[in-house]
């Protein structure tokens, strides 16, 4: 007998999840297959991840897609990920737009070819004003490099030292207007942050599978929410249970 899913408690559904899809290769080469048709089997699970995402009622989605450090991998590789970005934006953005997601790019858009760059931001022009789901999609992205840059331009807008907060160096990421993520869920078993959302992710709960991205099916997202809801979230503070026997002596 299956279980039944248990149904989640709608102030405990995180309002940002962000995750990092990771085992595409391992899982092709589990299968005998290159390493590329695990990138592109990634790509056609996160059509369902997306949509169930959508179902659970999480506004907001940030996928790590690709880092500043996968330049390093063999160049045939590299050109196969930036063909499947194309291709995923030709074939899916339509739809994406039909159903309400608003796409939004965050890191560089340098290294990129031209034509590559012109459909990327067209992309966000084009559902910029969606609001079923925002859609941050880390292409090119670093963490630290992005703080590195939030500081540049904070130097260059001649901001006052004493005028930085923590808000402010908020303002000055490619996150501004997002709210941090509540859960951040790491595919494939892998036991690092990845240069991923690092000053975001300061109170983020983790929610770390075996299972590679490919194979991560809607059950086992049901699951790391589930997960999620039962975290006793903090914030450097105490729980509320402690709190109470604290004031009731």
């Amino acid at each position: 007998m299956t279980d039944q899913p248990v149904a989640l408690p709608l102030e405990k559904i995180p309002q940002h999840v962000a995750i990092i899809m990771d085992g595409n290769g391992r899982w092709a080469l589990s299968r005998g297959l290159p390493r590329l048709a695990g990138h592109k089997a990634g790509t056609e699970n996160l059509r369902r991840v997306i949509r169930s995402t959508v179902e659970f009622g999480i506004p907001y989605l940030t996928i790590y897609a690709f880092s500043t450090e996968n330049w390093g991998r063999p160049p045939e590789e590299v050109q196969g990920l930036m063909r499947i970005l194309e291709d995923v934006i030709d074939r899916e953005l339509s739809e994406l737009d039909k159903e309400g997601v608003q796409l939004r790019h965050i890191g560089r858009l340098e290294r990129l070819a031209p034509s590559l760059q012109e459909k990327v931001l067209d992309a966000v022009d084009m559902t910029k004003h969606n609001t079923r789901l925002t859609l941050n999609i880390a292409f090119n992205y670093g963490g630290r490099d992005e703080i590195v840059q939030a500081i540049q331009r904070i130097i260059r807008d001649g901001v006052p030292a004493e005028d930085v907060s923590d808000e402010m160096v908020g303002r000055y990421l490619y996150t501004a207007g997002v709210p941090d993520p509540d859960l951040i869920i790491r595919t494939s078993g892998e036991l690092r942050v990845s240069n991923f959302l690092i000053w975001q992710a300061a109170y983020s709960e983790w929610y770390i599978t075996p299972t590679y991205w490919p194979d991560f099916d809607k059950e086992e997202y049901r699951r790391a929410l589930e997960t999620f809801a039962q975290r006793d979230r903090r914030f450097g503070g105490i729980s509320e249970a402690v709190a109470n026997r604290a004031r009731n002596g």
